[in-house]
């Protein structure tokens, strides 16, 4: 039983295995509906439940698919629904109710810890959804289409990054370490990444580059990644914050430092942080990374559930 909770806490070559795997089931559907099952359905009969504390579009839809395409099932949850917490059953009873029942549980929160905490009681998998700190699903499928774009590994790429430090960020600088890509980061100075995530890759003897002026960063970049500077639960004054970012919005003036070719990919949902003739045009993949999702998610279903070949 393996879990998908950080991509710092796993193997680069097992993160590799997904990605070709991925590579392979993608080819193989293309002449499939959507709903018709991969030929060898290696999930038959199994259940991935899913729970959700935070709002969720890609990350819903894209686990429902993946599961159902491997010919399992899936049961959607919102912990409000449930006896956990406020409603006096502790969290180590539910993670044992989900274990008897399940066979693998996907959560999306906003707490860590409570991560952490079904990851000790469960004797399922747990895959991490999105959490304050990580959003491991996310960026490894951000990796897959990146190469399937650019047609060559992303060691090979220059990425960058311009908008604010967050869980998605968090994310790709630790594939930018598990990957051995370069990573320019464009932010405002007191918007830098935490200091625990800029220790974990020192300790990797790895580096990344912190620039805070946007064109910096995007010089010379094959990818550029943004993210909403206002995230849904950002408890902060947001005016000020959206003056703070008004030298980070892409542009097509941004993006003319980058390389002719610069693919431009946000996770979405989108908001000021860049402008609609760049998030329409032919540079940006957006809606083949949201695609990607589901594909790559297969993948990571069958790595926790031991079936990854």
């Amino acid at each position: 039983m393996k879990h998908f909770i950080n991509l710092k806490d796993i193997p680069a070559k097992d993160l590799r295995k997904i990605l070709i795997d991925a590579k392979k089931r993608k080819q193989k559907r293309s002449n499939l509906n959507t709903l018709q099952l991969d030929k060898d359905a290696p999930l038959k009969g199994k259940l991935l439940i899913q729970m959700f504390e935070k709002s969720s579009l890609r990350t819903r839809l894209s686990f429902y698919l993946a599961i159902k395409q491997l010919g399992g099932g899936t049961i959607t949850l919102r912990s409000n629904e449930l006896h956990l917490g406020e409603g006096g059953e502790s969290l180590e009873d539910t993670a044992k109710i989900l274990s008897t029942y399940g066979d693998g549980f996907m959560l999306r929160t906003d707490s860590d810890q409570k991560v952490e905490s079904f990851k000790k009681y469960l004797s399922i998998p747990i895959i991490n959804g999105l959490s304050p700190s990580s959003h491991p699903t996310q960026v490894l499928s951000d990796i897959f289409t990146v190469e399937e774009i650019k047609k060559k590994p992303i060691s090979k790429l220059n990425i960058a990054w311009i908008g604010d430090s967050n869980n998605v960020l968090n994310s790709l600088i630790a594939a930018s370490v598990k990957f051995s890509f370069k990573l320019s980061i464009g932010c405002p100075k007191k918007y830098e990444p935490k200091k625990f995530v800029l220790n974990w890759v020192k300790d990797q003897k790895k580096k990344i580059y912190i620039f805070n002026d946007a064109k910096k960063a995007a010089s010379n970049a094959d990818v550029i990644f943004s993210d909403k500077v206002i995230s849904l639960n950002d408890k902060v004054n947001r005016k000020n914050k959206v003056k703070d970012f008004k030298n980070y919005r892409v542009s097509k003036k941004l993006m003319s430092y980058a390389k002719k070719d610069c693919t431009f990919l946000h996770c979405l949902p989108r908001g000021s942080e860049v402008d609609d003739a760049v998030f329409r045009s032919k540079n940006s993949k957006v809606w083949l990374q949201a695609l990607n999702r589901a594909h790559v998610q297969k993948s990571i279903l069958l790595y926790c559930f031991g079936k990854l070949r």
